[in-house]
């Protein structure tokens, strides 16, 4: 049964609450508003405060004023200018309304507004507010905000403000085609006068404790705010009830985990851990120690682990991850490495062999006892690889499995699954848990550790990965060389691209490699403008990529500019290509072959963003870097400066100045620090879609809370959720509380939240 409130349950439909029949149908189908409660939760975008009534005689330009008096005038003049172009300009009529209060005047404009004529008739008292300007030696209200006040015609279906209009906060909603302030300004009205006293389904002692304001006075004060300190604290608290929607069902995830018992990892003293520790050639950074000992903790423990390790680009989460691998061995237990493309798992898996060295030998002539085997597995292999790489992992020859979602088809099985690593920022959902916890013998789900290289903003990781707990490493080892960035403005200064080529002859002519990255394959018509890899098994995240800048211009093809420069500047040098259309095998024997240094220059996509780790690799061109985002530039020119040369990456663009565009690549040429370049990402491209659905014209989706400025409120949010579900996991106390989630981030945000 609907819980009800007063006159009016927040579940009540608008049809049966006396809003205008006409306006019904818009509201559904334009914004999704069916009850009393989505229009509550339809937030305005903005307020427009008001003065106090000014007389007419006393009014200053640039000053906001509120005025009463009776239209005199109204004419209409319609403006007929054309150029070869087409209309200079967007503006066609003009309604000029003069209004008196019989002894001043004063003139208000609108501009192609062509029902003004119509609702404003000579005679009609009426009020204006607006900022008074001059226009021609007259004082003028442009495209002013308007109540008639007589009450003739349609005066219901103007802006709802006669009570607080004079003085008052104004809101401002959201509008898509089909709706209008007055439409729902005059349904906002209906329900706030039917409407009795809300319960808050959020405990009375958490709302002290923050010093939040009760949901009632906030829903009724963002929509008819007293003053601007009651508006403040009802969109703080209407804040708080995003974050703790979304915080909720990241705790209740995480409780849910919890109840599915993992085989504990403990250490073993004299293990393959141990064994490789006092093989390794270096020092772990006290970070790498630090967060080694979190995860060898949570490996020991019957709760299955799920974390988070970022880090910036070459702070070593190989070796932590690889660490915890072997912990997993010693207690008899199997590790799967999950890569996002075949690439990156060959390399991981050539990467892995080599640091192990004879420990990763296992089965093989002459291996110490304690050594593993590893296994790759990818979706493009022969049928007799495929069936040998089965085998191992099937039957627990193969610690290790290497592989891209080949892992987890139908027909991989395996010994004893103990521990998921999946690499680069790809959330691991409950589908993909639920398919490897049933590969297990006992059905016990794996601990999982996923890894980033590009940081998170501690506000998106406290919502999209809320339910892993966060481990960082904000050091690099050392030996790491700088990398100097450059912006080059190629449309403007043509020589600086030229100039861009010298520089590639004399990092060859020192001896190193070059990287020159394209954001598309080849020019075939119909073919995306981005890495379209067939062995590319997740699509890259969304973070808010290039703002196409030239569309009269297709991305350049790194098959056109292998051609353009193997025929040109660079002509000399040893070129190759490489891109996800290729086969595996060649795609891998040109890998090889840049590592091993008998390829000057590679040109290729985003292929190598992640993974590929050639130290001599010095310099990375990046062909139309606009049309790349952040993160994705600073993943990509960690590939070089990974040895003991500096490393050189050089954005070539052909955005134009001031462009946003060029903001973003400012942003990235003026620092290297991967986690300010996060706050600056977030900052650019705001938080539209943290929860994988857009915001514009859905009633469910994040209004008020901003991961930009609102933390502070994310993590009270995030640490009342989980002593929520840790005093009461089913709400039998609070069972408003889940039915706010689902009004506030709706079932598709959640549903995102809790697959991933």
């Amino acid at each position: 049964m609907a819980e009800r409130y007063g006159d009016v349950g927040l579940d009540s439909p608008l049809r049966d609450v006396g809003v205008n029949p006409k306006h019904l149908k818009a509201l559904d189908e334009k914004i999704g508003v069916r009850t009393v409660g989505d229009l509550l939760r339809y937030y305005p975008r903005k307020y427009n405060e008001r003065g106090k009534l000014t007389e007419l005689g006393k009014l200053q330009v640039g000053e906001k004023a509120t005025v009463w008096a009776r239209i005199t005038d109204v004419k209409e003049n319609q403006i007929n200018r054309f150029s070869h172009r087409g209309p200079k300009s967007g503006v066609k009529l003009i309604t000029k309304v003069v209004i008196s209060d019989g002894r001043h005047r004063l003139s208000c404009a609108f501009f192609n507004q062509w029902h003004i004529a119509k609702v404003l008739k000579v005679g009609m008292e009426a009020m204006f507010a607006g900022t008074v300007k001059e226009f021609r030696g007259e004082m003028q209200l442009s495209s002013p905000q308007w109540a008639k006040l007589s009450g003739e015609g349609e005066a219901e279906e103007d802006i709802e403000i006669l009570e607080s209009f004079a003085g008052g906060i104004i809101p401002i909603y959201p509008l898509v085609e089909g709706l209008s302030q007055p439409m729902i300004q005059g349904a906002i009205k209906v329900v706030l006068k039917l409407l009795g006293e809300i319960d808050d389904p959020v405990p009375t002692e958490i709302l002290a404790a923050q010093g939040m304001t009760d949901l009632d006075s906030a829903l009724r004060d963002i929509h008819r705010p007293r003053s601007s300190k009651e508006l403040q604290a009802a969109q703080r608290r209407l804040k708080y009830d995003e974050a703790l929607a979304i915080q909720l069902v990241l705790a209740r995830r995480r409780e849910q985990a919890r109840s599915f018992p993992a085989e504990p990892c403990p250490r073993v003293p004299d293990g393959l851990l141990a064994a490789f520790d006092a093989a390794l050639p270096f020092t772990l950074t006290p970070g790498q120690q630090a967060v080694g000992e979190q995860i060898a903790l949570d490996l020991s423990t019957i709760h299955p682990m799920n974390r988070l390790l970022q880090g910036e680009v070459g702070s070593g989460k190989t070796v932590v991850a690889l660490r915890a691998m072997l912990q997993v061995i010693d207690s008899g237990r199997q590790a799967v490495l999950l890569a996002p493309t075949e690439v990156l798992a060959a390399q991981h898996a050539r990467s892995l062999r080599t640091v192990l060295g004879p420990l990763g030998e296992g089965g093989e002539l002459g291996a110490p006892p304690e050594a593993t085997r590893i296994s790759l597995l990818t979706g493009s292999m022969t049928a007799s690889a495929r069936k040998e790489a089965l085998l191992t992992i099937a039957s627990g020859q193969a610690g290790i499995a290497v592989g891209t979602h080949a892992l987890l088809s139908d027909g991989v099985f395996f010994a004893e699954l103990g521990l998921v690593v999946v690499d680069e920022q790809h959330r691991f959902g409950v589908e993909q848990r639920d398919a490897l916890r049933s590969k297990g013998p006992d059905g016990n789900p794996p601990h999982v550790l996923v890894m980033t290289a590009t940081p998170i903003p501690r506000t998106v990781a406290m919502t999209v990965y809320g339910d892993l707990e966060t481990s960082t490493l904000s050091e690099l080892p050392k030996g790491r060389s700088p990398i100097s960035t450059t912006v080059v403005p190629a449309g403007e200064k043509p020589a600086w691209l030229d100039r861009a080529w010298q520089r590639v002859h004399e990092e060859v002519g020192k001896g190193h490699q070059v990287y020159i990255v394209c954001p598309k394959i080849a020019d075939e018509p119909g073919k995306r403008s981005s890495e379209d890899d067939a062995d590319s098994e997740w699509d890259a995240p969304d973070d808010g990529g290039a703002d196409s800048v030239d569309e009269k211009r297709p991305p350049l093809s790194v098959e056109h500019v292998a051609t353009l420069l193997a025929e040109g500047p660079l002509a000399d040098l040893r070129l190759a290509t490489l891109h996800g259309r290729m086969v595996p095998a060649d795609k891998d024997e040109t890998m090889r072959r840049f590592a091993a240094g008998e390829i000057d220059v590679l040109v290729s996509t985003t292929v190598i963003e992640v993974g590929v780790d050639v130290a001599n690799a010095t310099m990375m061109v990046i062909m139309d870097a606009e049309r790349f985002g952040l993160s994705q530039l600073h993943q990509l020119r960690g590939r070089v400066g990974r040895g003991s040369a500096p490393g050189i990456c050089l954005l070539v663009t052909e955005a134009p100045g001031g462009s946003p565009s060029r903001m973003r690549l400012a942003a990235v040429e003026a620092t290297t620090d991967g986690f300010e370049l996060a706050d600056r990402d977030l900052e650019l491209r705001k938080e539209g879609n943290v929860l994988g659905t857009s915001q514009a014209g859905t009633a469910s989706a994040l209004r008020q809370l901003s991961l930009t400025t609102d933390r502070d409120i994310v993590e009270a949010a995030r640490h009342d959720a989980q002593d929520l579900v840790d005093s009461d996991p089913g709400f039998g106390k609070f069972p408003g509380l889940l039915a706010m989630a689902e009004s506030v981030i709706g079932d598709e945000g959640q549903e995102f939240l809790t697959k991933g």
